[in-house]
């Protein structure tokens, strides 16, 4: 409890007794509590809270006399807050009269006291909202900053996948017109020219030169109608294993070039497949492809079919370097192609799991 400075508690007093008049007949009922009845006093503090503080604040009050025989006024549950003063605001003011007032040496002071209880719930249901708000605008500005840094991060590594394609695509295609142009060289010479089997040999050199160019072209064409769905599958009934000898021997030369071998065990009873041929043997040649291109040395391939229930399986292992979990994640992703140091020690555009 505190007491005001004397101008403050003068015109608190002033406005409580309503500046009562000095005439002789109310000398003795100059006191706040002989002039203002418990509601009017009640009115006053509800007026003033609401207009300094908030509206529907709950608050009980008591107004009494120093002397030993004044008189007391209170609220109805003014004892029970000032007993149980736990999360109660408590404020005490003198009523003394204004200095110079014709009452200040005759009224006995008196003391306004004012409870607030319940104030942690006040409090908390003040900022409440505000704190709301709060923990809600953090949560929009992280959200959006975490999806910023995701875009600029996935446009950073599919600028990086780009990049990487261009090159390797530029080498895959510089490969093959350097053969070519060397074998044209060698075929204006006149020595060439005259012997049948180097002719036969260079014309042979710029034939399979041309058609490696074409199978890159068609694997980007066809990664590329993929993308568009705009494939039209040819669906027949097929023997998946006739198609598997087609993509097997179309594979055999790479193979062996690397002194590799393909044991290949057709053990499915039931090979009947509704497949379209040329995409077909175009996945099984994109994963005999992989197997051959991800072993360091001597590729030891198996191809193996089997029947699951009424479904037909392909299952191929291979001795290459595996991969790790990220590679595992995105072997999927057009134009991926998993990292092993240059960027050209293993051919490709990244298109042939995709395309599976």
């Amino acid at each position: 409890m505190r007491r005001l400075e004397t101008r403050e508690t003068g015109r608190v007093y002033d406005r409580l007794r309503g500046y009562p008049s000095e005439r002789p007949l109310e000398f003795f009922k100059h006191s706040v509590i002989q002039r203002f009845s418990k509601e009017e006093i009640n009115d006053i503090i509800r007026n003033a809270l609401n207009k300094h503080v908030k509206k529907d604040v709950p608050f009980e009050f008591a107004i009494v006399q120093y002397n030993i025989l004044g008189d007391e006024m209170q609220s109805e549950n003014f004892m029970k807050y000032f007993i149980d003063s736990a999360d109660n605001i408590r404020h005490a003011i003198g009523l003394v009269p204004a200095s110079g007032s014709s009452l200040e040496n005759l009224s006995n002071e008196e003391l306004l006291m004012v409870i607030v209880p319940n104030e942690r719930s006040i409090v908390l249901r003040e900022i409440f909202w505000f704190i709301l708000g709060s923990i809600l605008f953090t949560l929009i500005i992280t959200t959006a900053f975490y999806i910023t840094i995701r875009s600029l991060l996935k446009q950073k590594k599919l600028s990086e996948i780009k990049s990487d394609f261009i090159n390797n695509m530029t080498h895959e295609f510089k490969t093959p017109l350097a053969t070519i142009s060397l074998a044209v060289d060698a075929l204006k010479n006149e020595k060439v020219i005259g012997d049948k089997d180097k002719t036969q040999y260079f014309t042979g050199v710029i034939k399979e030169e041309n058609k490696r160019m074409n199978k890159q072209v068609e694997a980007i064409l066809q990664a590329a109608l993929l993308d568009k769905k705009e494939v039209q599958l040819n669906l027949k009934k097929h023997d998946a294993h006739g198609l598997i000898k087609i993509a097997v021997n179309n594979m055999t030369l790479p193979i062996q070039e690397k002194n590799g071998t393909l044991d290949v065990k057709l053990d499915a009873t039931n090979d009947l497949v509704l497949a379209d041929e040329v995409h077909f043997i175009n996945f099984v040649n994109n994963l005999l492809d992989n197997a051959v291109k991800y072993s360091k040395e001597n590729p030891v391939i198996k191809l193996s079919t089997f029947n699951a229930g009424n479904q037909f399986r392909i299952k191929i292992e291979d001795n290459g370097i595996g991969m790790n979990k990220e590679t595992l994640n995105r072997i999927f992703e057009k134009f991926y192609r998993a990292h092993t140091g240059n960027i050209h020690n293993v051919k490709g555009f990244g298109l042939g799991l995709s395309y599976v």
